[in-house]
C-alpha cells in the first residue's frame, strides 16, 4: 500500500515503512486531523507546550525571537512531548531570517551575486548544520521565484536574482546541502512566483505566461529540484490560468483558482506531469490570496483533497482542526486522500530519522567561529557597484570628512518600528564626522561634503510595494523633491531590495549590497574606502529597463 515510500525522496527501507504503517494504524480520527498541520509557534507563553500537545500537529514553524538556550530547550521539550515525532520547519533565508543568535550568513540575492557555487555551498552548509543542531529539520527554502517583475516584494531578495540558469545552480546546491545534513529541503512557490509584481499575503497572484512559457522557466526549475530529489513542494496561493484553459477551455473563473487548493496543478502537473513524490505542503492558509477565494470551512478541506498534504498555519488552531475533522466524517476529504496524506507526512518523518529518535540540541554546534569567518568571507564578495558616473569613490575622510545620512532604518517584516544602521557608526570609526538627517531637514550643500542615503529593504510581506519612498525618508514635501547630488558628491546605497534606481535613476553613485546585516554593512564600508574591491556581479537588471539610469 505504500510502495511509493520504497521510492525518491523517502527512499525508505522495511522498518522505515513499518513504522509508517504502525504509526498510522495507531492513529484515532483526531489524531489523523491533526497530523495534517503545520502550526506557528513563536515565544514562550506557558500555554505554548500544552497548547501544542493537545493539538498534536504533524509539525510546527518555529519563529526564534529567544536565545540559544530559551531555544532549545523549547524545541527539546516540544519533541519530547509529542507522541509522533515533529517535523519542525525554518525558512532558512540568510541575513536577517537567519538564527538570530546563529552565524550571520548572505541572504539568496546576495549568494548569487557572489555567483560561486561553492561559496553557495559553504553557506547553505553553515545554515542546515545550525539549524540541525538546535532541532530545526525542515526548511522552507530555496525559494526558485523569479526576479521577473521588478515591483514583487515578495520575491525581492529572498530569490537568486532573473537568470534561470543562476536560479536553477544555486537551488540545486542549497537542496543538496539542506538534505545532506538532514534538513528537508521545500521549493516554492509552487507553480511559480515573480511575473505578477502583486503579494499573495494580500491577493492570489497569477502566472501570466503561456504553458510553453512556464514550461521553460518555472518548469525547467521544478523538474530539476525533483529530478535533485528534493524533499518537498510548497504549494502557494498562485493561479496559472493557461495551464487550467489547456485542460478546461470554458474554465472560467476556475483558471483563477489558487494552486493550494488546486487538484489540476498539484496532482496532475506537479505529481502526474512532473513525477513529485515527496510531500507537498500548503504556503500559509491565513494569507488573503487564500482566504479571498472561499470560506475557510470549505476552502480547508480542499486543501488535502486537491493535493497538499499538510496545511500551513492557522489563526484557530481548534477551531481549523474541528474543521477538518468534520470534513473527514462527512466525506469532503476522501479516506484514499487523507491515507495517502498522512503516509507521506509519516514519511517525510522517517526519511528524515525521526522514527529512530529526535536528538536533543547540540548547542555547541551553534555561531562556531570558523563558520563565522567562512560566512564573512562570502559576505565581502557581495557588495556590487551598479555604478559612478562622477568618480566619486573610494571615500576618504580627507576629501568626505562632513557626511550627511539620509535613511529610514532597516526595515523587518515582523517588527513593527526599523532598527538603526551599523552604517553610520562604522564610517565614525573610519575618521568621518557623520550626521543623521531628520524629518523635514532641508539639506544645504554647503554644509556637506558627502550625502548618503541607505535603505535598508529586504523582503516585505503584506506591504504592496518596496520603493524609494522620497516622502516618507525626508518627512517634508519640499526635501522630497530635492537632489542634492549637482551640489555636493551623492552616494546611494541600497542593503536590500535591488531596484531602487527607478526611482532615483540619475543618482551618480549606487550600490547594491542585497542584505541588511551588520557584517553586509562592513563589507559595503571596506569597499567604500577602498579596502576590498567590489566583486558582486548583479543577479538582476538594477536599471529596471531605464536607459537614463545608466548614465
Amino acid at each position: 500500500m505504500a510502495e511509493f515510500l520504497r521510492q525518491a525522496p523517502f527512499d525508505l527501507d522495511d522498518r522505515g515503512i513499518d513504522w509508517v504503517e504502525r504509526t498510522l494504524a495507531a492513529m484515532g480520527p483526531r489524531e489523523r486531523a491533526g497530523q495534517l498541520f503545520v502550526h506557528l509557534s513563536r515565544g514562550f507563553d506557558p500555554e505554548e507546550l500544552p497548547r501544542l500537545k493537545a493539538l498534536a500537529p504533524a509539525g510546527i514553524t518555529r519563529f526564534f525571537f529567544g536565545g540559544l538556550e530559551a531555544e532549545a530547550d523549547f524545541l527539546d521539550a516540544a519533541q519530547a512531548q509529542a507522541a509522533v515525532p515533529l517535523l519542525v520547519s525554518s525558512d532558512l533565508e540568510g541575513s536577517r531570517m537567519s538564527l538570530p543568535f546563529g552565524t550571520e550568513v548572505p541572504n539568496p540575492l546576495a549568494l548569487a551575486a557572489v555567483d560561486d557555487l561553492q561559496a553557495s555551498r559553504s553557506i547553505a552548509g553553515i545554515m542546515a548544520r545550525e539549524a540541525a543542531a538546535i532541532g530545526v529539520n525542515w526548511t522552507f527554502t530555496p525559494v526558485i521565484d523569479i526576479n521577473a517583475a521588478f515591483r514583487s516584494p515578495i520575491v525581492a531578495t529572498r530569490g537568486f536574482g532573473s537568470d534561470i540558469g543562476r536560479i536553477e545552480a544555486q537551488a540545486l546546491a542549497q537542496i543538496d546541502e539542506f538534505q545532506a545534513e538532514g534538513v528537508a529541503a521545500t521549493v516554492k512557490h509552487w507553480p511559480g512566483e515573480g511575473h505578477d509584481d502583486r503579494d499573495q499575503h494580500l491577493v492570489t497572484t497569477i502566472i501570466p505566461l503561456s504553458v510553453a512559457e512556464w514550461e521553460a522557466s518555472h518548469g525547467r526549475l521544478y523538474r530539476a529540484a525533483v529530478a535533485a530529489g528534493v524533499k518537498s513542494v510548497m504549494s502557494a496561493h498562485i493561479a496559472f490560468p493557461a495551464y487550467i484553459r489547456s485542460l478546461r477551455p470554458e474554465a472560467g473563473v476556475e483558471a483563477f483558482r489558487p494552486a493550494s487548493v488546486s487538484r489540476e496543478l498539484n496532482e496532475g502537473l506537479l505529481r502526474e506531469k512532473l513525477g513529485f513524490n515527496g510531500v507537498i505542503v500548503s504556503d500559509a492558509t491565513p494569507m488573503a490570496g487564500f482566504g479571498a477565494w472561499g470560506p475557510r470551512s470549505k476552502m480547508l478541506p480542499e486543501v488535502i483533497e486537491n493535493g497538499c498534504d499538510l496545511i500551513l498555519f492557522s489563526d484557530d488552531p481548534e477551531g481549523d482542526l474541528a474543521l477538518i475533522e468534520a470534513a473527514i466524517a462527512d466525506g469532503r476529504i476522501s479516506q484514499a486522500r487523507l491515507e495517502t496524506a498522512l503516509r507521506r507526512v509519516l514519511g517525510l518523518k522517517a526519511s528524515l530519522g525521526l522514527h529512530q529518535g529526535v536528538r536533543q540540541a547540540q548547542r555547541d554546534r551553534i555561531g562556531r567561529a570558523e563558520d563565522r569567518a567562512v560566512a564573512r568571507a562570502v559576505t565581502a564578495r557581495a557588495p556590487t557597484l551598479v555604478k559612478d558616473v562622477a568618480g566619486l569613490l573610494p571615500l576618504s575622510p580627507a576629501r568626505h570628512r562632513r557626511v550627511l545620512v539620509v535613511s529610514g532604518g532597516v526595515v523587518f517584516p515582523f517588527l513593527p518600528e526599523p532598527l538603526p544602521l551599523d552604517l553610520p557608526e562604522l564610517l565614525r570609526a573610519e575618521g568621518f564626522e557623520v550626521n543623521l538627517h531628520q524629518k523635514g531637514q532641508h539639506i544645504d550643500p554647503a554644509d556637506w561634503d558627502l550625502v548618503i542615503y541607505a535603505l535598508a529593504e529586504e523582503t516585505l510581506l503584506t506591504r504592496g510595494r518596496i520603493f524609494l519612498d522620497w516622502l516618507k525618508l525626508t518627512g517634508d514635501f519640499g526635501a522630497a523633491m530635492q537632489r542634492t547630488w549637482h551640489e555636493v558628491p551623492t552616494l546611494q546605497i541600497s542593503f536590500g531590495y535591488p531596484y531602487l534606481l527607478y526611482d532615483a535613476p540619475r543618482a551618480p553613485c549606487y550600490v547594491n549590497a542585497y542584505a541588511s546585516m551588520p557584517s553586509m554593512q562592513a563589507a559595503v564600508v571596506d569597499c567604500l574606502v577602498g579596502r576590498a574591491p567590489f566583486q558582486g556581479n548583479s543577479p538582476v537588471d538594477p536599471f529596471c529597463g531605464l536607459e537614463d539610469a545608466r548614465y
